[in-house]
């Protein structure tokens, strides 16, 4: 038997600027928009009320969903249904330290965990269940409640934030469980439970069927879960394709075989902004330039937090009619050097065309490996040279 979890930390973003401002707490909170959205020297907050512009809503807090307005909206859209809500730009640099220490909680408890993003993980405690109950008369899922009850408060005492935690037998079902009872919900399902917890739920409910699929379903008046878990696999397949058809039905049925992978080397580090206006390539250069340093460092900072070096650098653009333009340069030596990183994403620069306003902007490192690795693996080569 298998224990997997899914924690999921609630409202994250937001919840990271209500320890910074706690005035805020209980009220209607988005965070988005242009970082000079914050709050001035006075301390008066600026509201939904007082935007400009085509930003979208990166997170809220749950009084603000309760209004209408959630992640991804406009928040041009958001200020007729929220006026009064405070809007805060994002803080990723604190976002990513707050996701750094809860993480560092959880593997005090649960080592076995797969990295999701800055603000979920799976975790696999069926080790640590097992290890528990075994010789004694113990229910190994009151046991698998107690771990992830101490993995929530091991988190709260980390980062003074709650999470939700999803726990039963595979990560398809943990995912959805998760969100059943937020915030700071705890909630156990078993293969028993999917009928009475699952089957009542959305289709789109299911991590993998968005709204294209979801569209589809409700026009062959597949609604909920359980109406697609009693669906004919032939007429998935025949709308879907033999693959995601059938992993659909399987996904009803709450079948799913993936295993918690507890660690993925990454393929490449990037960094990337949209822009609150479009940006002119020779009126607005002395931004551009600068925002393409930030760029530049910040990809830097992560391959040295994370012990890596790359040779290939990488150059992303979007324009103000959404086409979009990737240029790559290979570099003789892997770098985590922030200049080095700026002078070839540079003569990527160079090579795009640059007759069009810029929407966004982002700078890829690739191929990459740990530092001394490539001297290495050359060294290695040399030696077996010598005995050819």
């Amino acid at each position: 038997m298998h224990f997997i979890a899914h924690l999921d930390m609630d409202a994250f973003y937001a919840s990271v600027e209500l320890l910074r401002y706690p005035e805020l707490r209980g009220k209607p909170l988005v965070i988005g928009g242009r970082r000079s959205a914050g709050p001035p020297v006075d301390g008066t907050f600026r509201t939904l009320r007082d935007y400009t512009g085509r930003g979208v809503v990166t997170t809220s807090t749950y009084e603000a969903r309760a209004l209408g307005v959630f992640s991804g909206m406009g928040l041009m859209k958001s200020a007729k249904l929220a006026p009064d809500a405070v809007l805060l730009p994002a803080d990723f640099d604190e976002y990513r330290h707050y996701s750094r220490l809860f993480k560092q909680a959880v593997r005090a408890v649960a080592p076995e965990i797969e990295d999701r993003g800055i603000d979920e993980i799976y975790i696999d405690l069926t080790a640590l269940v097992n290890a528990e109950v075994r010789g004694a008369a113990l229910d190994p899922w009151q046991r698998a409640r107690d771990v992830a009850a101490r993995i929530q408060q091991a988190v709260f005492e980390a980062t003074g934030l709650s999470c939700s935690i999803g726990v039963t037998p595979n990560k398809l079902l943990s995912k959805i469980a998760s969100d059943l009872e937020k915030p700071a919900g705890l909630t156990i399902l078993r293969e028993a439970d999917i009928v009475t917890r699952i089957w009542p739920l959305a289709v789109r409910k299911i991590n993998g069927i968005g709204p294209k699929a979801g569209g589809k379903l409700d026009a062959l008046n597949i609604k909920t879960v359980g109406e697609l878990a009693h669906a004919d696999p032939a007429v998935l397949v025949k709308h879907f394709g033999k693959s995601f058809g059938a992993w659909m039905f399987d996904a009803a049925h709450g079948r799913d075989q993936r295993t918690v992978v507890t660690y993925r080397e990454p393929k490449s580090i990037s960094r990337e902004t949209t822009f609150e206006a479009d940006l002119h390539a020779v009126r607005d250069r002395a931004r551009l330039s600068k925002i393409f340093t930030e760029l530049c460092v910040r990809v830097a900072g992560d391959l040295a937090r994370k012990g890596f070096v790359g040779r290939t650098i990488g150059l992303k653009l979007r324009y103000d009619n959404f086409s979009t333009v990737t240029r790559d340069c290979s570099l003789d030596e892997p770098t985590a050097d922030a200049r080095v990183i700026r002078r070839a994403a540079g003569s990527c620069l160079k090579r795009v065309p640059l007759d069009r306003r810029i929407r966004l902007l982002g700078v890829r490192v690739g191929a990459l490996t740990r530092p001394g690795e490539q001297t290495a693996r050359r060294s290695g080569a040399r030696s077996r040279n010598l005995f050819d």
